[in-house]
């Protein structure tokens, strides 16, 4: 276990968390919305610190970045665990990580009862990676940088933070895929350590995120989030919308995403528009049809966005 960052400690050994927007308040063994975090004994644990659940080579523009590094490879890793409950999460069974989030919560809480150290508990099949490993593994495989991603990277600050650390003293790059939700002074402590961030607008309707994503008055935070990103802490930021039928493939909405991308992100910032495949709860939507992507880029360029990429050949986080 590693003690959290960002988090209050309140009467009656209750904690409150400062990662993200849910604030979470958690009483004494309990975990946050997340289920990454524990409190014990009104101190609150990371669970996931250097655990890893997907690791790859991959190359940067499948991030998708495509003005950052064009060309290089980065390590791709991430861990259990999200702060939102999406409906059509593309790999919710590794991105939510319930039943594996559960076991390592038990076996933190044996680790505590029995007084033993990080390095004598059974991980039980888990991956470990000390950050300096993680960043060795990427020389190994001839990567230029390291990306976090997967699962919602926001619940894994402490490791990708001291990764970073490590990744910045040897010269590799660091990613962020995120879906916008992590607090301002979340980017506070995180910014120094990360370049790149891949940043998600879903839609400009707090309806949109309540209903699919699980998440009240979300779309102020979530733009937030870029413009304290890029104009704050000088971190790349490139955003990217999901078109799911239905729900967000309105030509209006599409025209005020790229129309607040161009006022606060500059014209040339780069606009992802991604394809939906049906998943998990929202397995009875169709595809994405191929024309309402090139529709949606049709409306970002009549607003004035000059790099519009779709992405149509992969699913989408």
């Amino acid at each position: 276990m590693k003690e959290a960052l960002l988090y209050k400690k309140l009467k009656g050994n209750s904690v409150q968390c400062g990662l993200c927007y849910r604030r979470c308040l958690i009483k004494e063994g309990h975990r946050g919305y997340c289920l990454s975090r524990l409190n014990m004994g009104g101190t609150l644990y990371s669970l996931i610190y250097g655990v890893i659940s997907a690791i790859e080579a991959t190359p940067i523009e499948d991030k998708p970045l495509i003005h950052f590094h064009p060309g290089s490879r980065c390590l791709s890793v991430g861990t259990f665990g999200c702060n939102f409950r999406c409906k059509g999460c593309q790999n919710h069974e590794l991105s939510w990580g319930t039943d594996e989030l559960d076991s390592l919560a038990k076996l933190a809480i044996d680790a505590r009862w029995l007084q033993t150290t990080e390095q004598d508990v059974n991980y039980n099949g888990f991956q470990y990676l000390t950050p300096e490993e993680l960043v060795q593994k990427a020389f190994e495989l001839d990567c230029e940088g390291i990306a976090f991603t997967f699962n919602e990277p926001t619940i894994w600050l402490e490791y990708v933070m001291d990764v970073g650390k490590v990744a910045k003293n040897r010269d590799l790059y660091t990613v962020y895929v995120t879906n916008s939700w992590l607090s301002p002074e979340h980017l506070d402590v995180l910014g120094p350590y990360i370049d790149a961030m891949a940043l998600d607008i879903k839609s400009m309707e707090d309806d949109y995120y309540e209903e699919l994503c699980n998440v009240k008055s979300a779309v102020s935070k979530v733009l937030q989030t870029c413009v304290y990103a890029f104009k704050k802490h000088d971190i790349y930021v490139e955003t990217r919308t999901c078109i799911v039928p239905g729900y967000n493939e309105d030509p209006a909405l599409l025209a005020q995403i790229a129309a607040w991308i161009k006022d606060n992100l500059g014209k040339d910032s780069v606009w992802h528009i991604l394809k939906f495949f049906p998943k998990h709860q929202l397995q009875g939507i169709p595809p994405t049809p191929e024309e309402s992507l090139y529709a949606a880029q049709s409306v970002g360029k009549e607003i004035g966005l000059r790099n519009i990429n779709i992405v149509s050949d992969k699913s989408c986080d």
